[in-house]
This record gives structure tokens, C-alpha cells and sequence, in this order.
């Protein structure tokens, strides 16, 4: 609840503007709520209409993408690329493939990234993109025409010192390569205008692995300081089962724990004995097929048909890499009832409003996406600063700056929630971690008028 008249007048107009914009509001309430403090001692934030400037992306951009398929028939999509904010660095967020992308989606994506890039300490500002092109059952060939596509119109708002994107749901190395050769086309140049790019072509050695295992990093750095305790001889479950997901698991599995359990959209399947990761590498990676596939390979483990009920899987960490709001309160309930002692977010926002009132208001500990999975992007700034020297650096040159990346990121958050709040809502204070350093920018770079 906004208590604070300045914050909440901020809110409400920000409602009756984009009423039907329910994912970006839910995402800028979360915000608002945890930065009256911040608002209460520093007058020039509203003198400055911080706030309203600060919800308001700089730029939102939507076009139409024609393209053929196999046959011959025309379809069109919508692209967008929303650039948030830009006050500490050019623009710099993902772009995501997939019928559920919309305006709203794209702008609390857009907004969540600008405070996640924030807290990485690296000079990148928020930004995110994608279309509601779904590229699941579609050929190489029809993927390529639509990326193609899609560049076209896309090229002449990004650039290395504008706007960097990289992939997310739905854009993988194969969609990079498409719209970064057809970028090289158009524009006459090779630059690092995307991350996420194939080893070839100057991509980073573990920017495939960042997003799973930098949350791994970040909650292995929070069990120690706040619980005295590790990874090691813990039960997990990782919801989804994409590249986030599958690296987290990972990471996890190297961390000494056993993953019992994993979903995508049409179910989750438990194991007890621990996952098999390589099978599920073979599903989804190769075959890209259905989780369900799992029991093929080992029938004993267990299916059901509803990816949600995952969170009843009694566990000690739940990764939640999925996608948004997929984390409701029964499930938060279940998780606590069931002795769960953390949960950090791989995916961003993937903990509905109501999940994450009965995580503060336990004994769990709980990491929120913009700091726990921060991994991606951080490592995706290293990849921008290989390009810029044209070095590459060894895997282990780069998880250790991952590494260092995440452990930084938590020790910022915690000591934050500790001035602002008690030291136990890191929500609090990666909100507030990241708002002061893109607010600070925005003072002293001036009012465009």
C-alpha cells in the first residue's frame, strides 16, 4: 500500500493513463511501495518529478513486421522496443519472442531492467523489446525471414552507443545471428550492437550460462549471510526448463544440491532421486519437445499436467525461471508451509503481489528477479566490453566477474534494506539500491525540455 501523497499521486495518474496496462503497473506499484523513504528525505525527487520521469519510458516504439512462410502466405506481427531510461548508460535489455508480448509486457520489462542494470555497477540503462511472433513450430527458414523482418524496421533505432539489445524468451543464438547479420546488412558496419551473440562472431564465453548461474551465485551469497548455510546436500526445484532454467539447475547441481523437480508450460515432472539434466538438455535443447518426454527415459519420476502445482514439491530453494506472475499465493503458501527456507527469481517478476506478501511476511528469504537474475545482463556488459577492446576472455576470466558481479549485488541490496527497512526485505532494497543511482544521474544531468 502507498501511504505517501506525492508517491501515490504518481501512481494513480500512472493508472488512469494505462488503465489496461496490467503487467507495467504491477511492476511500478512493487516499486513505488518500497521507495517512500527514499521520497520522504530527499524534497528534489518531487521538486524534479523524479517519479514521473522516472515511470515514463523515454521512448516507445511499435511497428509492424510482415513476413512469409514456407507456403508462401503473408503474416504480420507487431515488434516493439521500449527505450525506459538511459540516464546511466544506453539502453540495454532483451528482446522476446512470444504470443503473450504486448505494450504492457514490454514496458515492465523495460522498467524492471533499468533498476537491474543499475545494480550490476556496470554503465547500462533499461530497455527491452520482442514481438508477439511465436517461433515455436516454425522453420529455420521462416524464422530467418521473420528476423529479417523485424531488423528492417528495428536498425534504425539501436545502435552500440544507443541501444544494445540481446535475446530473451524465444531469441536464442540462432534469432541473434539472424537480426545481427541482417543489422551488418543494412547499416554497413560490424559493431557490438547485440550480446547474446554466437562465440564466432563476438559473443562471451559464458553469457549462455550467466542468467542460471549468477542466481545460483546471488542465493548461495544469501543462505550464507542470513541462514550461516550452502547449497550443498539441498533439495531445489527450478521452474521452467529453458535456458535460464537449465543452467540454474546446473549450477545448483555443481553447488553440491539435487534438483527434484522441473516444468514447462504443460507440466512439471519430480524426480526424487534428482533430475537427470542431460536428458532434459536432449528434450529441450535438441528435440525441443515436452518435459513429459522426461519419463520416456526414467518412468519412475512423476508428471502432472499442471505446471503450478510445482511449488507443493517440498524442497529447501525454489528457483522460479519460468516466466511472470507464474508463482501465485497458494503456491507461496505451499513453499512455506513445506519448510522451503529461500526463494529467488530467475525469471523477472515471476511472484504474483499476493506470493510475495506471504514471502515477507515469513521467515523465508526471498530475492527478487532484478537482483538475483541480474546475471544475464551483467555478463552481457562484459560482452559489450570485449567487443569495445576486441579481446575475448576465457570462461573462467568471465564467471569470475560474474561471480564477484552477483556476491556485489547482494552485499548492496542487504546493506540498502538495512538502512531503509530491517535488513530482511531485499525487495526494499534492491528497489531502492537501484533508484538512487539512475535518480542521482537524472539530477545532475538537467530537465530536457
Amino acid at each position: 500500500m502507498i501511504n505517501n501523497n506525492y508517491v501515490k499521486k504518481v501512481y494513480e495518474d500512472l493508472c488512469c493513463k494505462y488503465s489496461h496496462e496490467k503487467e507495467f503497473l504491477q511492476a511500478v506499484q512493487e516499486v513505488l511501495e518500497t521507495l517512500e523513504p527514499v521520497v520522504e528525505k530527499d524534497p528534489q525527487i518531487e521538486k524534479l518529478a523524479i517519479l514521473e520521469r522516472m515511470v515514463e519510458p523515454e521512448r516507445m516504439i511499435s511497428f509492424r513486421v510482415p513476413w512469409v512462410d514456407d507456403n508462401g502466405n503473408v503474416h504480420v506481427n507487431t515488434g516493439y522496443r521500449c527505450q525506459f531510461n538511459s540516464a546511466i548508460g544506453p539502453y540495454k535489455g532483451g528482446l522476446r519472442f512470444h504470443p503473450s508480448v504486448n505494450q504492457s509486457v514490454i514496458k515492465f520489462l523495460g522498467f524492471e531492467q533499468t533498476f537491474k542494470n543499475s545494480l550490476t555497477g556496470l554503465a547500462m540503462g533499461g530497455g527491452k523489446g520482442g514481438s508477439d511472433f511465436d517461433p515455436k513450430g516454425k522453420s529455420d527458414m521462416e524464422i530467418m525471414r521473420f528476423c529479417q523482418s523485424f531488423m528492417t524496421e528495428l536498425y534504425r533505432h539501436i545502435g552500440q552507443f544507443l541501444d544494445v539489445p540481446a535475446g530473451d524468451i524465444g531469441v536464442g543464438k540462432r534469432e541473434v545471428g539472424y537480426m545481427f547479420g541482417q543489422y551488418k546488412r543494412i547499416a554497413n558496419e560490424f559493431t557490438g550492437v547485440f550480446t547474446g551473440k554466437a562465440l564466432e562472431f563476438g559473443g562471451s564465453l559464458g553469457r549462455t550460462e550467466a542468467t542460471g548461474y549468477g542466481l545460483c551465485y546471488f542465493t548461495e551469497k544469501m543462505i550464507e549471510t542470513l541462514r550461516g548455510t550452502t547449497f550443498d546436500d539441498k533439495k531445489v526445484i527450478v521452474s521452467g526448463s529453458g535456458n535460464v532454467a537449465i543452467y540454474a539447475a546446473q549450477k545448483a547441481i555443481q553447488l553440491g544440491a539435487k534438483v527434484v523437480a522441473m516444468s514447462d508450460s504443460s507440466g512439471y515432472i519430480y524426480h526424487k532421486n534428482g533430475i537427470d539434466l542431460a536428458v532434459i538438455k536432449e528434450i529441450k535443447e535438441v528435440r525441443r519437445g515436452r518435459i513429459k518426454e522426461y519419463l520416456e527415459t526414467y518412468p519412475n519420476a512423476e508428471y502432472c499436467d499442471n505446471c503450478r502445482e510445482i511449488w507443493t514439491v517440498p524442497c529447501d530453494i525454489a528457483l522460479p525461471c519460468a516466466t511472470q506472475n507464474e508463482l501465485d499465493e497458494n503456491g507461496a503458501k505451499a513453499l512455506v508451509a513445506n519448510g522451503c527456507i529461500a526463494v529467488a527469481e530467475g525469471a523477472n517478476m515471476p511472484s504474483t503481489p499476493e506470493a510475495v506478501e506471504v514471502f515477507l511476511g515469513s521467515d523465508i528469504l526471498y530475492a527478487p528477479g532484478k537482483a538475483s537474475n541480474a546475471g544475464g545482463v551483467a555478463t552481457s556488459g562484459l560482452e559489450m566490453s570485449q567487443n569495445s577492446l576486441r579481446l575475448s576472455w576465457t570462461f573462467e576470466e568471465v564467471d569470475a566477474r560474474l561471480k564477484d558481479i552477483m556476491e556485489n549485488i547482494f552485499d548492496t541490496i542487504y546493506e540498502t534494506s538495512k538502512k531503509y527497512a530491517d535488513g530482511k526485505n531485499l525487495v526494499a532494497g534492491a528497489n531502492i539500491a537501484g533508484f538512487v543511482k539512475v535518480c542521482e544521474a537524472m539530477k545532475v544531468q538537467g530537465i530536457a525540455y
